[in-house]
């Protein structure tokens, strides 16, 4: 897990930091926006009276649904 550089107290980033800053918070803006479309259905953001294997497939079924909508290539399941 990475973290963007924090401002040193009474001090400044130096234009590197400022760089990686923006970078990391252009890749983090992407996920963040696949999240928000995972939640849009309902039953990932509710706790939902399923057994797990039923929940997994349903999890599955939506993550699927989300990739085919932002047209990623759809990997292998391991």
């Amino acid at each position: 897990m990475t973290t963007p550089h924090k401002k040193p107290r009474k001090g400044e980033l130096t234009a590197n930091q400022k760089a990686e800053n923006k970078e990391f918070s252009s890749k983090r803006i992407f996920i963040e926006h696949v999240i928000r479309l995972v939640k849009i259905f309902t039953i990932v953001r509710q706790r939902f009276p399923l057994n797990s294997r039923t929940y997994e497939q349903v999890i599955l079924t939506i993550c699927e649904l989300v990739r085919l909508r932002i047209g990623a290539l759809i990997l292998p399941l391991s």
